[in-house]
């Protein structure tokens, strides 16, 4: 039997969830969401089945990318990874979550500037702020992750209209959980 943990950012990003998932709400950024993520699959007392899917909207770091996308690796793309490999740890920032050769970058800088997002396009396709935060929480707990994201903007000056963007976005993701997740399998 299947059984999914939808997680989101925000009550806006998760506007369209069906009533009869489970849906954490997790606040902006990577310690949020890791925390949130953490707390809700500890509540759970057998995780056997369960799948966490973490929904959201996401900038365009390439030109043509639009609608909605399954990555199958995150990034934590604001960590200096080479330097603390460099100090005999792995920082572990990259991180397998499906079959997609889509790469998604999380990191807690919003990216509206084109400099920084021209940059991150050379690693990623797109970005968020939660994503990996998601994944390395349900890897942790032994719980499988699906990330969807839906493109809301192109990580530039423009991503600063997200608030006015993001029910579009909430709605494609609503539809993609009904087709694709039930409460049972």
């Amino acid at each position: 039997m299947s059984s999914y943990l939808v997680v989101a950012a925000t009550a806006a990003e998760a506007a369209y969830v069906p009533a009869d998932l489970p849906l954490v709400i997790t606040g902006m950024g990577k310690v949020a969401a890791a925390a949130a993520t953490a707390r809700a699959l500890a509540a759970y007392d057998d995780t056997a089945g369960l799948t966490v899917l973490n929904i959201g909207t996401a900038g365009a770091l390439r030109p043509g990318l639009a609608g909605l996308f399954e990555p199958g690796v995150v990034l934590n793309h604001d960590l200096s990874a080479d330097l603390i490999r460099a100090l005999g740890h792995d920082p572990q920032e990259r991180l397998e979550v499906g079959d997609s050769d889509l790469v998604l970058a999380t990191g807690d800088v919003f990216v509206s500037d084109p400099v920084v997002r021209d940059a991150l396009a050379e690693r990623a396709h797109l970005v968020d702020m939660e994503g990996y935060a998601v994944a390395w929480a349900a890897r942790e707990a032994g719980v499988p992750v699906r990330l969807v994201k839906h493109v809301s903007d192109t990580a530039d000056e423009a991503a600063i209209d997200w608030p006015r963007l993001v029910d579009a976005s909430a709605v494609v993701l609503g539809e993609w959980l009904r087709e694709h997740a039930t409460t049972a399998g």
